[in-house]
C-alpha cells in the first residue's frame, strides 16, 4: 500500500480520494477545450450592454414590420381607409382633425393624418415593413454581388482583378444620390407607360435595382483586400498543392475567413438604405400614396397643411427612425468589437 507523499516542510500528508481526484481531471479538461471563433464573438457580444440593447431594438422593428397585417387586424383598422370620407365629423373644413395633437384618442391611437385622414398608426406600421422589406432586399442583392466580385478579384487577380477594379472605380465616381433621383423615373419608363399608372412591384423593383447598382462597390473593395492578403498565406497554398480547384479554396477557404468583414458591413449597409429609400419617397420618386412608406410620412408631414396645424404627425414616424437607425449602427459597431476585440471606439 502507497502511503500519500508529503512535501518537505509542510503539514501532515492528506489523503487524496480517488473520485475527487477524477473529478478534478475533468473539470480541467473541459476547461482546456478550446472554443471556435463563433462562440467567442457571441460571448463577448453577450456582454456588451449596449449591443444586445440595439439587438433587441432592431428584432422589435422586425417584428412589427413582419406582424403589421396581424397588429392592424387586432388594431381593427388598416392604412387604406381614407377616414376624412368616412367619418367627415372627425375633421373640419380643411381636412384636420378636430381633437388636439392631431386626433390622438383611445380610437386612434397615433392620430389621424390631415388631408385624407389615414390612421397614423397602421400607417406607420406598413411604412416599416415596406421599408425594410426593400432596404433588406437590396443588402441582399449587395452583398451577394460584392461577395462574389470582391472575392474573384482578389483571388484570380490579373485581368479578372484589373477589369472589375475599373468598374468599381468607375461606379464609384457616380454621385449616388442624385443618380437615385435621376435614374428612377427612367427606370420605372422601363416598364410602364408614362401615361399609365405605375404599379407598386414596379416601383418596388426600380428601387430595389437603383440603390443595388451603386451599392455593391465598397463590400467588394473590401473583400477584394482581404482576399488578396489571404491568398499568399501557407493554407491557401497547401490547398492548391493538395490539387484542390479555385472553387473549391474560395468555398471552404477563403470565404470563411472574410466573414467579418461582410457581417460588419451588412449591419452598416441596412440602415443606409433604410434612409436613402426614404429619401427617394420624400423626394416623390419612390413609394408614393396610397402605399405606406416612411419617407412618404416625412414628406406628408413637410407639407404646409401639416407643418402649420398638426407638427405632431411628424413625432412617431421621426421618433422610430432615428431609434431604428441609431440601434442598426449602435449594432454594426458590438458586431465589429465581438469579432475584433483590439478596435477601440
Amino acid at each position: 500500500m502507497t502511503s500519500p507523499t508529503k512535501a518537505e516542510g509542510s503539514g501532515p500528508a492528506v489523503a487524496l480520494d480517488p473520485e475527487l481526484a477524477a473529478t478534478t481531471e475533468t473539470v480541467q479538461v473541459k476547461e482546456l477545450v478550446g472554443r471556435s471563433p463563433g462562440q467567442l464573438m457571441w460571448i463577448r457580444f453577450k456582454r456588451d450592454r449596449a449591443g444586445v440593447t440595439s439587438a433587441c431594438i432592431v428584432l422589435f422593428f422586425i417584428a412589427i414590420g413582419l406582424l403589421a397585417p396581424v397588429i392592424s387586424k387586432l388594431y381593427g383598422k388598416d392604412p387604406y381607409t381614407v377616414y376624412a370620407d368616412e367619418r367627415p365629423e372627425l375633421f373640419d373644413s380643411a381636412g384636420v382633425p378636430l381633437q388636439p395633437n392631431g386626433g390622438i384618442s383611445g380610437e386612434f391611437w397615433f392620430g389621424l393624418e390631415p388631408g385624407n385622414g389615414y390612421d397614423v398608426f397602421t400607417k406607420l406600421l406598413y411604412g416599416i415593413r415596406n421599408s425594410l422589406g426593400i432596404s433588406l432586399a437590396v443588402t441582399i442583392a449587395t452583398v451577394l454581388t460584392g461577395v462574389l466580385l470582391g472575392v474573384a478579384a482578389g483571388y484570380l487577380g490579373g485581368k479578372v482583378d484589373f477589369a472589375i477594379s475599373r468598374v468599381v472605380d468607375f461606379l464609384l465616381a457616380f454621385p449616388s444620390q442624385l443618380f437615385f433621383i435621376a435614374s428612377m423615373p427612367v427606370v420605372v419608363s422601363l416598364f410602364v407607360d408614362p401615361k399609365d399608372e405605375t404599379p407598386v412591384y414596379v416601383r418596388v423593383v426600380a428601387l430595389i435595382a437603383v440603390q443595388w447598382f451603386l451599392g455593391w462597390m465598397s463590400l467588394a473593395r473590401i473583400l477584394r483586400g482581404t482576399t488578396l492578403s489571404l491568398a499568399g498565406r501557407e493554407f491557401i497554398e497547401a490547398a492548391k498543392v493538395s490539387g484542390a480547384s479555385p472553387w473549391r479554396i474560395i468555398r471552404k477557404e477563403i470565404l470563411p475567413n472574410v466573414v467579418t468583414p461582410i457581417l460588419v458591413q451588412s449591419t452598416y449597409m441596412l440602415p443606409a438604405f433604410v434612409t436613402a429609400e426614404a429619401g427617394l419617397s420624400f423626394l416623390g420618386v419612390g413609394i408614393v400614396e396610397p402605399t405606406p412608406d416612411w419617407g412618404q410620412m416625412f414628406s406628408k408631414a413637410s407639407t404646409e397643411l401639416v407643418m402649420q396645424n398638426d407638427i405632431t404627425y411628424m413625432f412617431f414616424p421621426g421618433i422610430s427612425m432615428i431609434i431604428f437607425i441609431v440601434a442598426f449602427n449602435l449594432l454594426g459597431d458590438s458586431v465589429r468589437d465581438a469579432f475584433d476585440p483590439k478596435t477601440a471606439r
